[in-house]
């Protein structure tokens, strides 16, 4: 049976512990189930565990650089715990402690909190930390704004990196406000052609990826490099750019498959501008369904102005 893990990220006194700890008071959370709690940064607040509605939970501190996956394992017998909870070191990345988490144990929530008034600085500053947490959460909080903050580049900040993600602004004047501002595309998803600029193609690519069905039945025009399929040498290529998500480190190349009959004749790196309409179907370069184009046309282009996209 899978261990539910809730882990809560962000910055140090950014309100991880305030939560966890309001969390645990609470006894539509806390019903009784033997919690253990890791604990992989230590800040200026403290767990109260004697006003918790059932005493199962279970604090540890942990190393989150040097932990074993035998470690995180003891710990859970140790305690005979059904979850995990977890706040973790805002410095470092989140993916080393998934991938030494015991098997059994499974991520059933994901929060990342974020003083309102330094996370922009943050995100000058220490960008690929700031991604790392919010690329993989399924809500971000907001908190400590004065009323009246112009939210918008909250907003842009996680939107760009997080289209899915739930936002939750937090006033000093203890009110809270959910994210209701609308996003819309750069480019219009129901024109018979759905022209993508150079600017949108790393947005764009992640919309389709997305919500491929989006897409389907629809015409689109985009310019971007060719890149050929290993697995589909006759009749495919795969169109893309290399994007950058936070800094020069994670630049990867971002295409999709495309059939197209002179495929052959395309040369790797060449620029293209392709126009081709989608399918959502099977193929191995997803390991399952994805966006797959049927090109209508292909010809040379002139390289973006920016060759390597960014959000």
């Amino acid at each position: 049976m899978a261990i539910p893990v809730y882990a809560f990220t962000g910055f140090l006194d950014a309100g991880k512990t305030k939560f966890i700890q309001e969390t645990l008071e609470d006894e539509r959370f806390n019903a009784g189930e033997r919690t253990l709690l890791l604990i992989c940064e230590e800040g200026e607040e403290e767990y109260d565990l004697s006003v918790y509605p059932y005493q199962h939970v279970y604090p540890e501190v942990i190393d989150q650089e040097a932990v074993t996956t035998e470690e995180l394992s003891q710990l859970f017998k140790k305690h005979h715990c059904e979850r995990v909870v977890v706040e973790l070191n805002g410095m470092l990345q989140v993916g080393p402690f998934y991938q030494k988490m015991p098997e059994d144990w499974q991520i059933a929530q994901e929060v990342m909190f974020a003083d309102g008034t330094s996370i922009l600085a943050y995100n000058a500053n220490m960008r690929s930390l700031v991604v790392d947490k919010l690329t993989g959460c399924e809500m971000v909080v907001f908190n400590r704004l004065a009323p009246g903050t112009d939210i918008m580049p909250l907003h842009k900040l996680a939107r760009a990196l997080n289209r899915r993600v739930g936002i939750l602004y937090e006033y000093t004047d203890g009110t809270t406000q959910p994210d209701e501002i609308e996003d819309p595309l750069p480019f219009d998803i129901n024109a018979p052609v759905v022209e993508i600029g150079d600017d949108d193609f790393a947005l764009w690519y992640r919309d389709i990826t997305e919500e491929p069905k989006k897409y389907d039945g629809k015409t689109v025009r985009f310019k971007g490099q060719v890149a050929r399929l290993k697995k589909d040498r006759d009749g495919y290529f795969a169109p893309g750019r290399f994007v950058m998500t936070c800094c020069v480190e994670d630049i990867a190349f971002m295409g999709l498959p495309c059939k197209y009959a002179d495929a052959a004749s395309l040369h790797a790196r060449e620029w293209v501008t392709v126009e081709a309409t989608v399918s959502v179907r099977f193929h191995a370069l997803y390991r399952g369904t994805g966006p797959i184009l049927t090109a209508i046309r292909v010809a040379p282009a002139e390289p973006a102005k920016n060759e390597v996209a960014t959000f």
